[in-house]
């Protein structure tokens, strides 16, 4: 398997811990029938859960960018080391994007951000 299509999957393990992380964090925050109810009503989260919900989401509109490059790159046979660099990039970027986030730190936060779109466009730049 090419290191793209690994760092595809581990991105994909990334965001269900992600997932997870927020789904612990909000059962500490919400009572266990808010849990398991039909969440008509469900307060928001608060400090380092709200910030972990956010980051999940940040991971999943990037994840839905990051897979399609992938895929279309390893399709087309159009990988080679640009590519992976890219998926490099991108991957630890986004894992290091996750404790930032948890933390608050902001201005860290969004320059980890971008150097993950630079990992993004690296890809993008060998499919066009």
């Amino acid at each position: 398997m090419s290191i793209e299509l690994q760092l595809l999957v581990w991105s994909v393990a990334l965001a269900f811990a992600q997932m997870l992380l927020a789904v612990v964090g909000s059962a500490q925050q919400l009572d266990l029938e808010t849990l398991v109810g039909n969440r008509d009503y469900v307060p928001e989260p608060l400090g380092w859960v709200a910030r972990a919900k956010r980051a999940q989401y940040n991971m999943l509109e990037n994840l839905a960018l990051f897979a399609p490059l992938i895929l279309v790159a390893q399709i087309a046979g159009r990988t080679n080391e640009t590519t992976a660099l890219g998926a490099e990039i991108f991957f630890f970027a986004r894992l290091v994007y996750i404790p930032v986030y948890l933390i608050g730190i902001p201005y860290l936060r969004t320059l980890i951000w971008v150097v993950s779109v630079i990992g993004l466009g690296l890809i993008f730049s060998q499919l066009v």
